[in-house]
């Protein structure tokens, strides 16, 4: 009978320790971390303690620097790059640059609510996203304007990780904008081994103005491109345009059949979408000359972007 109950035991531990290394030999991951135990004073949540969940329904008094879910929003990485999303009438998309193949998301913002903006041993935030869209956001613009996402019902946030692969999925019900009032899901999946987001949209109603874009930065060069097949396009910048400061390269690959048109905003390279209810992929990636192995020179990230044109104008995905 012992010996059945030793045997057990170190089944047991044989499959705990399986899963742990399991998560350690991870190379994405996704999360989103909000505060319990602590309470709302106005638009502010004081106390508390972080809680990883996967899914969070967002509470109605939450808007930015709100300090209830940490680093404003679900965080998804790959062993190349790590992405954050604005969960407030923001909207906007930021990088994490990596300066290790590891997983870094569960310890960003653990230690102070900004912390992450200064350097580490893992890397940092590194885009200013200011008054702009970030990289591979979504937005609406009419007008001349970015109209953000200041009144929605309800929004709810999931994550999913996979085996080779993590993601967020948010959806966004009764999104106000102009005077159209829409529900809109937004799928982010990233791959292991990469640095792009696939992103997926889709809106209940076909109304004008849907966006993507780069936000605009001093000291850069935009770069375009368009496959061979006429069918997809890339939309780029480059040059010493992070926080750091250094060099990031920053693209937007799209169908060029789902684009109406493109602007040159105040503060962002836009894409507008032609208005549809289907759903619309699009990818986006950031390319930081810090990574292991990073590329570091204009040139090399040119190449780097053809490359996944070339794949996406043979199979339509990367």
């Amino acid at each position: 009978m012992k010996t059945v109950k030793i045997i057990a035991c170190f089944t047991l531990l044989g499959v705990l320790n399986s899963q742990a290394q399991k998560k350690n030999d991870a190379k994405t991951y996704a999360e989103i971390s909000v505060k319990e135990g602590g309470k709302w004073e106005g638009r502010k949540y004081i106390g508390g303690t972080f809680k990883n969940v996967e899914k969070l329904k967002l509470a109605p008094e939450h808007t930015d620097h709100s300090f209830d879910i940490r680093y404003e929003g679900p965080g998804w990485e790959s062993n190349k790059i790590g992405y954050r999303l604005y969960l407030d009438w923001r909207n906007a998309i930021d990088i994490f640059g990596k300066k290790t193949e590891a997983i870094i998301l569960p310890q960003v913002g653990q230690d102070g609510f900004d912390s992450y903006h200064e350097m580490s041993d893992w890397g940092s935030d590194i885009l200013k996203a200011g008054k702009g869209i970030g990289i591979g956001s979504i937005d609406r613009y009419l007008n001349k304007q970015r109209l953000h996402f200041y009144e929605v019902d309800s929004t709810i946030a999931k994550v999913e990780n996979k085996v080779k692969s993590s993601g967020v999925k948010i959806n966004y019900y009764g999104w106000k904008s102009a005077s159209d009032k829409i529900d809109f899901t937004s799928e982010l999946t990233i791959n292991t081994d990469q640095r792009y987001t696939k992103h997926t949209i889709q809106a209940s109603q076909a109304i004008a103005g849907i966006c993507t874009g780069i936000v605009k930065q001093k000291n850069t060069e935009v770069l375009k491109k368009v496959s061979r097949n006429k069918k997809w396009a890339y939309l780029a910048t480059y040059g010493a345009q992070t926080l750091v400061p250094d060099k990031l390269g920053m693209a937007i690959f799209y169908e060029i059949k789902t684009i109406e048109s493109e602007v040159e905003a105040e503060f962002d390279h836009l894409l507008i979408f032609k208005p549809t209810t289907k759903p619309t992929s699009f990818y986006f990636l950031g390319a930081w000359e810090q990574e292991v192995n990073g590329i570091k020179y204009k040139e090399d990230f040119v190449k780097y972007l053809d490359e996944k044109l070339a794949l996406l104008n043979k199979k339509r995905k990367m």
